[in-house]
């Protein structure tokens, strides 16, 4: 009897184990692919910032003109960062944290095994104990029922020491996984938001040094062109180019074509997003609820 409270004690701390697995990382697959998909989505509103900044800029004078291109230049250039980072985090955070649906699915069939060779040895035990009481004189069929007893808790006991091997692995692989996980996110992040700071630190930089009032003068010189004062000092000064001074980026300061050949960027309203987020909280809580019934 203490074999079977031992044996049932073993099953549920088991069972816990497992059911609690399956609950957080599931829940963390879920949240951690919203996460991607919404970093993706970010892209491509910034993508759309980086059309509108160029197609603003081409109807402005010489230094804002440059100005706004240097800082399209740089958005895009951040947003192929975020390309690499929406990819990291799913090949290296989502996708390990999908496999456990099928590792957790050959746990709870193990677990299955043990429950039922568990319960095959307490009716073999209830039968022998009946045997006992009814036909105490029977003995070639209480030698045949404890038979039958012993060969059942054998196997139940078998089976118990299998899975606790199994579900020790299961636990030590777990922890390893979810360490490893979570440092690939943290070293995903790090890397775009270091690549970013980097990218910005001279953005800001190229911000800074607009030269405004060489625009200005470039404004009144058109208006006096207009007026008819225009002489051939200011009509020097209109067709000139930019003298902006450019801070270098990380990278070559090319058009980020990668950015820019991005088709059709996602452009869903306030609502849509604030909908697919409250869909992500309500799967969640289903998870939990669906959790807590069983």
């Amino acid at each position: 009897m203490n074999s079977l409270l031992s044996r049932e004690t073993q099953l549920k701390i088991m069972e816990t184990t497992v059911t609690q697995a399956e609950k957080y990382l599931g829940q963390f697959c879920t949240l951690l692919a919203s996460y991607a998909r919404k970093t993706a989505k970010l892209r491509d509103k910034a993508d759309l910032v980086v059309k509108q900044l160029v197609d603003f800029a081409n109807t402005e004078n010489p230094e804002l003109r440059a100005c706004l291109k240097n800082l399209a230049e740089d958005l895009a250039m951040v947003q192929d960062y975020r390309q690499a980072e929406v990819q990291r985090l799913e090949t290296r955070v989502v996708s390990p944290l999908k496999t456990y649906g099928d590792i957790i699915k050959h746990k709870r069939a193990d677990l299955k095994k043990l429950s039922a060779e568990r319960n095959r040895e307490i009716k073999e035990l209830e039968k022998l104990e009946k045997m006992r009481q009814r036909n105490p004189s029977d003995r070639q069929a209480i030698s045949q029922a404890e038979s039958n007893a012993q060969k059942a808790s054998a196997d139940a006991n078998r089976t118990t020491r299998q899975l606790e091997e199994t579900i020790s692995d299961f636990q030590r692989q777990k922890m390893e996984d979810i360490k490893k996980i979570f440092m690939e996110f943290i070293t995903v992040e790090m890397l775009f938001h270091a690549k970013a700071l980097e990218v910005y630190s001279n953005t800001f930089q190229n911000l800074e040094n607009f030269d405004m009032e060489k625009d200005m003068e470039t404004f009144r010189s058109r208006i006096q062109m207009y007026n008819g004062t225009l002489d051939s000092q200011t009509l020097q000064s209109v067709q000139s180019t930019s003298s902006v001074h450019r801070y270098p980026s990380p990278t070559p300061s090319s058009t980020r074509q990668s950015t820019l050949r991005r088709q059709n960027p996602v452009e869903e309203e306030e609502e849509e997003e604030s909908s697919e987020e409250e869909e992500d909280l309500h799967n969640v809580r289903a998870i939990q609820e669906q959790k807590t019934s069983q």
